[in-house]
């Protein structure tokens, strides 16, 4: 049989799911925990087939802990929750994160959800997850044997350039864990007709046009995909396709987007780094640089190199971040100006446009 792992802070729907699943007989339900902090202690003695997971809990949300477990002992896992809508952004990043399907939980009276055909979809989800064959994520993989860590150079190399002659503004974000999120805040505030935005969120391929998408519906701003070849526009927000390298480069006055295959770097593909390091190189004092919630390190070494080159850099402040992580880095090494909240983000821009 399939064992089940239910990880939800409603007591109502952990007793309901459970009875559910308990009623299936190719299912056997092995527990049940409020939180992701308490799921992970009973696990240790022994773990499931397959994890039940909602997305807002405490001490821990879902996301956080589908990224845990899909990089330390990836497991199948269906996100149940009311805010996996299909093609929300929290849907998206879940999927993106490892997450075999997203379920969306009952909004109506329970005892309408249990004579509904929800309820068998819920069951073949389960029971179909079970059969998956999962593996860490590879942007999440910090030891992986197979995929080296490799610096920014087998991307592009490290130039001596000190100046940069003064052309339009460009603003280059970078962020990982809990970033869909802080992005679709971001721009939703920040004010339009304003310089062209590249962004990295670390990303699979196959979901970043999605997510292209769910940006450019919610913001005045003109979202897409990043392509090659793209001709940067005011107002424009270009996002980095998954599983390739984005590099800003300079011709005259205009800037035009590369991508670039190649090894990961900084364990990532996107990686910050490398877009860092491209507007280092083709902007200079021309650009701003923002670093945003996400594990790891990438995009520190690329924020200081931007400095260096006279960029204004931010990173988002620990107390606004879900993974504090990626800011902390590239604030250790000495590459941040200023931490600001994350609603405070695009004032300080706003102030430093004019």
């Amino acid at each position: 049989m399939t064992s089940i792992f239910i990880v939800d802070d409603s007591a109502v729907i952990r007793q309901v799911m459970g009875d559910i699943i308990k009623r299936d007989p190719k299912l056997t339900l092995l527990g049940a925990a409020p939180d992701p902090i308490i799921a992970e202690r009973k696990m240790r003695t022994n773990w499931p087939d397959v994890i039940l997971l909602d997305i807002e809990m405490p001490k821990m949300d879902g996301l956080t802990f589908l990224k845990k477990i899909m990089e330390e002992r990836p497991t199948p896992i269906v996100i149940f929750s009311i805010l996996t809508q299909k093609h929300s952004t929290t849907a998206i990043e879940a999927l993106a994160c490892g997450a075999i399907d997203v379920i969306a939980k009952p909004t109506s009276q329970l005892t309408d959800y249990l004579e509904s055909d929800h309820v068998n979809m819920l069951l073949k989800t389960l029971k179909a997850a079970s059969k998956a064959k999962v593996r860490a994520v590879s942007y999440l993989n910090r030891d992986s044997t197979i995929r080296e860590r490799h610096s920014t150079d087998v991307i592009l190399e490290k130039t001596d350039q000190n100046h940069v002659v003064k052309t339009t503004k460009i603003i280059a974000i970078g962020a990982s864990t809990g970033g869909t999120e802080a992005i679709s805040q971001l721009i939703t505030i920040m004010p339009v007709n304003g310089p062209p935005i590249v962004i990295v969120q670390h990303m699979p391929a196959k979901f970043t046009f999605a997510f292209a998408q769910r940006l450019n519906a919610l913001s005045d701003h003109h979202v897409q995909e990043a392509k090659d070849g793209d001709v940067l526009q005011k107002n424009g927000i270009y996002i980095a396709p998954g599983g390739r390298h984005l590099l800003v480069n300079r011709q005259s006055k205009d800037y035009y987007l590369e991508i670039k295959d190649g090894p990961l770097v900084s364990r990532h593909k996107p990686s910050v780094d490398v877009l860092f390091r491209s507007v280092a190189q083709s902007a200079g004092n021309n650009a701003i640089g923002v670093i945003l919630t996400g594990m790891g390190d990438d995009g520190a070494t690329g924020m200081l190199e931007m400095k260096k080159q006279g960029a204004i850099t931010f990173a988002q402040s620990e107390g606004s971040c879900v993974i504090f992580g990626m800011p902390k880095e590239a604030i250790d090494r000495g590459g941040v100006d200023k931490v600001y909240a994350l609603e405070n983000i695009p004032y300080q821009i706003q102030k430093l446009l004019g």
